[in-house]
């Protein structure tokens, strides 16, 4: 690792520490050269993930995009951030693991939908309303109709 004082490639690790959130390794180093001591980050270079949009447009997936649209929907709900945090990191890293290199929008949605409806109803429905754009109210109902026969059903279940 070069020296930001000196330029010098010499230098030894002095400590090394896993991060807070665990996804890279901080450690201090000396320069051997002039003796001053920096911090350098080592992280898992990942291979980028594009997202096809439904206009068949890519981008460069984006969990802070993804982290504030679950966000708008579980708005003013009781939902916990660790919850939003740990969907995110759920659906990243089942993306990754899928080892695509190209996810849909529709994908995406559907795997932030199943995380929402175990997480809040109505944060639920509010990202499926906007996520399947309903175009009147018999779209949303039906969905609503769908959603409590499937809670129904989960409770015939629990009770068996």
């Amino acid at each position: 690792m070069r020296c930001m004082y000196c330029g010098s490639v010499d230098s030894k690790v002095i400590d090394s520490r896993q991060s807070e959130d665990g996804t890279a390794i901080r450690r201090r180093r000396e320069c051997i050269n002039c003796g001053k001591r920096f911090t350098t980050y080592e992280t898992v270079e990942t291979t980028p993930i594009l997202v096809v949009k439904s206009d068949g447009t890519r981008q460069s997936f984006d969990p802070n995009k993804l982290k504030s649209g679950i966000i708008k929907a579980c708005e003013k709900r009781p939902v916990p951030m660790y919850k939003i945090e740990k969907l995110v990191d759920d659906i990243q890293r089942s993306l990754y693991n899928s080892l695509e290199q190209e996810v849909t929008t529709k994908k995406i949605g559907e795997m932030v939908m199943s995380g929402l409806k175990e997480i809040d109803e109505v944060a639920y429905v509010r990202f499926a309303s906007v996520y399947r754009q309903f175009k009147d109210i018999s779209t949303f109902m039906k969905e609503l109709e769908k959603l409590r026969v499937d809670e129904q059903n989960k409770t015939d279940d629990e009770n068996k």
